[in-house]
């Protein structure tokens, strides 16, 4: 409401424009509008009477927030929607359309159903908060589902699978798109990773991709022979997640003491940088 009632001030007193309004106002010229077009179907003027507290200007800006408030949050089914998250391709944003197209006007925006889920969540989905070391643990894999890239030389339109690899302790990310999933861009895309991050973690934690693991297993995961020699070229472990939990890793390593050293000395495995 507080930026409300700075919107109506500047445009009344100053005679801005929508577009000086919302970069007074870190808005979109757009939201300036429709504040606006608000406060004329509501008749205000300016300045505002001083018995109208927030409360009452909010009613009389968003009359159509009370027909939401009828909409309990116990009829969204939400374990039905998480159950429907875990399926290849589908979105919260895909999940929102059904919902709307079900309940039109009645339902939730965007925001706010993506923020009850949230809530949801937190309250049934338990999970123990994992404590790491600075450069001990990389985790690895790839994202999604893939993206169209296009090369601006030839215009060609080909599908990217995304590469992730994030620092455990910091959360530092790197990633970058690559045309396959085999074995020369899996290495390749941890060379640079390497070189991004400026050193060598101690463990590589993959999920059970085919590319790293030839054959899963909850504690003996059989690794790909090119991968497992190229962790011990830079003298680092890789620590699979199990099958199907990917939240997890092995606990019964020994990892010896080592030195992270920068991949821009290594040139045994330059050959996979392409």
């Amino acid at each position: 409401m507080r930026k409300i009632k700075e919107i109506l001030r500047l445009h009344r007193e100053k005679e801005f424009s929508t577009r000086q309004i919302g970069r007074c106002c870190n808005l979109s010229p757009s939201t300036v509008i429709d504040y606006l077009a608000r406060a004329k179907v509501a008749g205000l003027s300016w300045p505002l009477p001083e018995n109208l507290d927030d409360t009452a200007l909010e009613a009389l800006l968003f009359p159509e927030n009370k027909q939401l408030s009828r909409y309990s949050d116990q009829e969204i089914d939400f374990a039905r929607i998480h159950q429907e998250l875990s399926h290849k391709g589908v979105t919260l944003q895909l999940l929102w359309i059904e919902y709307k197209q079900e309940h039109g006007d009645r339902g939730y925006q965007y925001s706010r159903f993506c923020e009850l889920y949230q809530k949801w969540r937190q309250m049934t989905d338990t999970v123990l908060r994992q404590t790491y070391k600075a450069g001990e643990k990389l985790f690895v894999d790839y994202a999604g589902p893939t993206i169209p890239v296009v090369d601006p030389n030839t215009g060609e339109i080909w599908p990217a699978h995304i590469f992730v690899a994030v620092l455990g302790a910091s959360n530092y990310t790197y990633a970058e798109p690559t045309r396959s999933l085999d074995l020369y861009s899996w290495v390749s895309s941890h060379c640079r990773a390497f070189e991004f991050f400026g050193g060598i973690p101690d463990m590589v934690i993959p999920d059970n991709t085919r590319t790293a693991v030839k054959r899963p297993c909850w504690y003996d995961p059989e690794i790909n022979e090119t991968y497992q020699e190229m962790a011990a070229h830079f003298g680092t472990v890789i620590v699979p997640a199990r099958p199907r939990k990917p939240r997890d890793y092995h606990e019964d390593f020994v990892i010896p003491k080592k030195r992270s050293i920068p991949v821009s000395f290594l040139p045994f495995f330059a050959k996979y940088s392409g």
